[in-house]
């Protein structure tokens, strides 16, 4: 077997989600689709705006204002990783339903295969995709529901595998109070086509609960969002930690249980805030911690900003631009940037 797939495949899932998402197959699934979400620490499924984008995760977020909306994003991943997301919505008047095109991809690059005695044989690709359709309806005055449907494709090296995704959302929103709130139940499905002839592999299925309030007084709107709730321990067993001994002989644990039930029930949540400027919103400055992220990729005895995210975004006449940067280890973090436009403004001025 070739080294040099296995040494691919040990980083690439490690990198996308650390010790907790390497179980599992597709996880370029889990990645920000767009430089809003990635500055708001990677996740954002609170908000029903006019942002195209975050359908992808959501869709029940799904709604009117998304009609004929157009964006373009690309993550500057790790090690020369590409990443991108490209979405359309379209809504319906005649259903009162909003629909989405989209798709998104990542491509690792090229690398040097071997075999087991590292003699290099050539060079091979490895790439992943995800054609996503969904659909969005608001079934009451305050009640959104939505589905996707993710066709995924994964070819690394001479390994293949094809497969369906599916998530299911439902979205309340308070416009009078200026509160949301969202249940998801993400990457809901299974291989077609397994990449050996083993068994199908685990799909990264999660189920995400989050909160949104915009203040009356301020142009300000947080966001917190838990995930991985279907399953409580998220915490990495440090295979090398070393337990401590006091004078008297006895040993007790590093951290005591409380601490580590603390860390670990903050690593369930996403805080964020954005900053909405001017009367249209034209200007935005976003910041977000994650704090899974944060511990997971910390580096014992160095601090660093890892788990912090920020960005803003700037609409231009008829194109919104936005950046975000999201700080995952000491060593740095990657960069995201966004396009988007409305069809219909390009109309109007005809």
């Amino acid at each position: 077997m070739r080294l040099s797939f296995f040494t691919f495949l040990f980083f690439s899932t490690s990198l996308l989600l650390a010790q907790v998402g390497g179980d599992n197959v597709y996880e370029f699934l889990n990645l920000s689709p767009s430089a809003r979400v990635t500055a708001l620490g990677g996740n954002l499924i609170t908000v029903n705006d006019d942002d195209i984008a975050l359908a992808y995760a959501n869709p029940a977020a799904l709604n009117p204002q998304m009609h004929q909306q157009l964006s373009f994003n690309y993550n500057f991943h790790f090690a020369g990783i590409g990443h991108g997301f490209a979405g359309f919505g379209q809504h319906l008047e005649k259903w009162g339903t909003t629909f989405l095109g989209g798709i998104q991809y990542i491509n690792y690059g090229d690398f040097n295969a071997a075999d087991e005695r590292g003699n290099l044989m050539g060079t091979f690709k490895a790439s992943e995709y995800a054609l996503t359709i969904g659909v969005g309806k608001e079934l009451y005055e305050r009640l959104s529901v939505g589905a996707n449907l993710k066709f995924v494709s994964s070819q690394l090296e001479t390994y293949n595998s094809i497969g369906l995704v599916g998530d299911l959302a439902a979205m309340f929103h308070d416009t009078a109070s200026l509160f949301n709130a969202t249940l998801l139940f993400k990457n809901i499905g299974t291989q077609f086509t397994t990449y050996t002839d083993g068994n199908a592999e685990p799909i990264p299925f999660e189920i995400q609960l989050g909160i949104s309030k915009r203040l009356k007084y301020l142009p300000l709107r947080f966001s917190i969002i838990g995930h991985n709730l279907q399953r409580w321990n998220i915490l990495y067993d440090d295979p090398n930690a070393v337990d401590e001994v006091f004078i008297i002989g006895d040993t007790t644990p590093s951290e005591n249980r409380f601490g580590m039930g603390v860390d670990n029930f903050f690593r369930h949540l996403i805080f964020n805030i954005e900053l909405l400027f001017g009367k249209r919103e034209n200007f935005r400055l976003r910041l977000g911690y994650n704090h899974f992220r944060r511990q997971e990729l910390a580096v014992r005895n160095l601090r660093s900003f890892g788990g912090f995210s920020f960005g803003l975004g700037l609409k231009i006449k008829r194109f919104r631009i936005e950046y975000g940067r999201g700080l995952y280890h000491i060593a740095g973090g990657v960069n995201h940037l966004s396009i988007a436009t409305n069809l219909k403004e390009f109309k109007k001025k005809k």
